[in-house]
């Protein structure tokens, strides 16, 4: 089984505009060790490459931003098996599943920090 993602919610507010120094080199990574799949580029206001899995997505743009100070939250509905996917995809820079609470919410989490600077947020609400 996978885990699927569910929603997206960039951590300054938009998901569409994750900074980054190269958006072409940094897709790369989330191709192949995400399983996300290109599904857009532009070049106006920054250059920009749409990223998309399950339905969901998000954008690396070229935007002047500090990647080390944003990043994105997905929920997803199978914490386990998505975790389980990243690692079998060769992403190895990911922290072990552990409890959080967002908005009196509990969730199971892990975070990923990836090669851009980038922080993602994965968590499966505990109902």
């Amino acid at each position: 089984m996978k885990g699927k993602l569910i929603s997206a919610h960039g951590y300054q507010g938009d998901a569409m505009n994750l900074p980054v120094a190269d958006a072409n080199s940094a897709a790369a990574y989330y191709v192949e060790k995400m399983g996300f799949a290109i599904v857009g580029r532009g070049d106006e206001p920054h250059r920009k490459v749409v990223l998309e899995r399950d339905g969901i997505q998000m954008a690396l743009a070229e935007n002047g931003g500090e990647p080390e100070q944003d990043g994105c939250a997905f929920h997803t509905d199978n914490i386990a098996a998505l975790r389980d996917e990243f690692i079998a995809g060769g992403l190895d820079k990911i922290g072990a599943i552990g409890d959080d609470t967002q908005g009196g919410k509990k969730f199971k989490v892990f975070f990923v920090v990836a090669p851009d600077g980038l922080c993602y947020w994965f968590g499966e609400e505990q109902k």
